[in-house]
């Protein structure tokens, strides 16, 4: 009885974004888990309630995809989170720029229902789905309506997803060093993507 309750406990407070003692040896540190102080987007569509980031359309008409966008930006980075979507499209951009009306541009981890989890893809570019992760390799790993682990590496050239610990996809891009993070509520049918535990660490670029 006493194991059970530790690992509710353990639960519960990965939910809420605090780190095990090796990440924060490590240097990550929570950037969005308790509210959305730092970050910018449409408040109809964006809330935090116990630790969980959830984005939802429901009952809001959107004409085009809008982010809830971070107000600094990052260069290299680690980034860990735990992602589950009810439906439709989401995904996490970073060094991407932001534009009006909660709208931006650039490189995202894909996050799809039924497709591209796991790929990059060039949001409002023109090299559309730049790495397919997902044939072969995060259709595989996905749990589809359930809670994913994605991880996000962006260090200098090189980019790396990886979806439930395995790497579904990796780019050397050098077409933007950095560039603001941001969480996906796609233009379509209602939908709901939710995010948890994300922690990040700044890291050197490597030569």
């Amino acid at each position: 009885m006493k194991c059970a309750t530790l690992l509710l406990l353990a639960a519960a407070t990965a939910a809420f974004g605090q780190l095990d003692k090796a990440e924060k040896k490590d240097g990550f540190k929570p950037i969005l888990n308790k509210s959305l102080k730092g970050w910018k987007g449409d408040n109809r569509l964006w809330k935090v309630e116990k630790g969980v980031v959830i984005g939802s359309t429901d009952g809001v008409k959107i004409t085009k995809n809008t982010f809830l966008i971070s107000e600094r930006e990052y260069g290299n980075f680690v980034l860990r989170t735990q992602f589950k979507l009810r439906n439709h499209n989401s995904g996490i951009q970073f060094r991407s720029t932001e534009m009006p009306e909660f709208v931006v541009a650039g490189l995202q981890a894909d996050i799809a229902f039924d497709n591209w989890t796991g790929s990059i893809y060039d949001e409002k570019g023109k090299r559309g789905v730049i790495v397919n992760g997902w044939k072969g390799k995060g259709e595989k790993l996905y749990k589809k309506g359930e809670w994913n682990d994605m991880e996000l590496s962006a260090i200098g050239e090189n980019i790396q997803i990886k979806i439930n610990g395995t790497v579904t996809s990796e780019l050397k891009d050098t077409s933007k060093a950095s560039g603001v993070l941001a969480f996906q509520l796609h233009a379509g049918p209602d939908m709901k993507a939710e995010f948890r535990n994300i922690r990040l660490k700044e890291v050197k670029a490597t030569k």
